[in-house]
């Protein structure tokens, strides 16, 4: 893919703290912006997919919950209560 030029201002203090940090970096500020940009984007995408499971799982939730399947509160504190016993017993040891 050919190159483009990406034009934007900044503050020229900004820059030039910028270039000094990309040049202790031993990086020139174009490689670095092109970083941020990379990095930027695959955020973005990382973000969205995230986004897209989650909502598939609260619907396969909703779904379910709407379709009946579901666990009283006495049953899930009764099972946990069995895990807690079990794991107080393990420590007894």
């Amino acid at each position: 893919m050919p190159d483009s030029v990406f034009t934007f201002h900044v503050d020229e203090d900004l820059k030039a703290a910028f270039r000094e940090a990309a040049k202790a970096r031993a990086e020139s500020d174009e490689q670095l912006l092109q970083g941020f940009m990379r990095d930027y984007v695959d955020s973005q995408q990382n973000d969205a997919e995230y986004d897209a499971w989650l909502r598939r799982e609260v619907q396969i939730g909703l779904d379910s919950a709407n379709a009946g399947n579901l666990i009283s509160n006495d049953e899930v504190e009764a099972a946990f209560a069995e895990r807690r016993e079990a794991t107080r017993r393990k420590l007894m040891r």
